[in-house]
């Protein structure tokens, strides 16, 4: 690896620091260290020791990935692996994650990785993606793509407008987070998608007692209009890039009919 092409770490504090919107002072008191040390580590006067980079990355939230990076701009060794979901040392979690997407059934539950690609899911996904055309759901496959695509789950879903301001908020929040430049491009992407003529307004009147408590997922299907609320999880307590980026998002039925529907696919 060129060192003299990666960025200055100086440089990378400070644009973590910004991004939180936090003063030198402010990120200082949190850390424990002088503001002039700190001024020092941002302008490239002062390295920053290991230990100390790693403190002020946690206190700046940083993700795993860029910790690492920042780890390697200052010229220290990456602290965080980074194995395949299919490695054998990864089987204890890819299990976890086959368990819960499975006890999950009758209703819909998907595992994505940091750019929203789909790693895993339950069989009770597919039947929701009937139709769909194969350019859509070739691996990789992009979930949010695949849900707001004119040709994908789009007209389907009868609160479109409501429910795409949600995901793109989502997004944006995770881009402000990670400043992920892969989220930034998707993100430009599905603004720029057309939506398809008659889509959802999403008004509170559509969405009955939901409105003002969560947003709701209204997808028309073959066994009907179905309701759907998510959750997302994540793993608590990771070491390893895969996992920690990695995301399960389950949809639980927001009405009984929706249950009953739901029961009759899996049958």
């Amino acid at each position: 690896m060129d060192t003299r092409s990666l960025p200055n770490v100086g440089v990378l504090l400070r644009q973590w620091r910004q991004r939180r919107r936090l003063s030198q002072l402010d990120l200082a008191c949190e850390a424990e260290v002088s503001t002039r040390h700190l001024s020092c580590m941002e302008t490239g006067r002062a390295l920053p020791s290991r230990e100390m980079l790693l403190r002020l990355a946690e206190y700046l939230e940083v993700p795993l990935r860029e910790r690492n990076a920042l780890l390697i701009a200052a010229g220290y060794a990456p602290m965080f692996p980074e194995r395949p979901l299919a490695d054998p040392s990864m089987s204890a979690a890819r299990d976890a994650v086959a368990r819960l997407l499975q006890a999950h059934q009758p209703y819909p539950a998907l595992a994505l990785d940091r750019h929203w690609t789909l790693v895993m899911a339950n069989a009770s996904v597919a039947p929701l993606l009937a139709g769909l055309p194969e350019h859509l759901l070739a691996p990789p496959v992009n979930v949010l793509r695949l849900s707001l695509h004119p040709e994908g789950l789009a007209p389907r879903i009868v609160n479109l407008r409501q429910w795409r301001s949600h995901l793109l908020a989502r997004l944006h929040r995770q881009i402000e987070v990670s400043g992920d430049p892969v989220l930034v491009a998707l993100l430009e992407e599905l603004r720029a998608l057309p939506q398809p003529a008659g889509a959802g307004t999403g008004c509170a009147e559509e969405d009955g007692v939901f409105a003002g408590i969560v947003v709701p997922l209204r997808l028309r299907s073959e066994a009907g209009l179905l309701s759907f609320i998510s959750t997302t999880t994540v793993f608590g307590t990771p070491v390893d890039l895969t996992l920690a980026e990695l995301a399960m998002e389950t949809f639980f039925p927001a009405d009984a009919e929706t249950a009953r529907a739901l029961q009759r696919l899996a049958g």
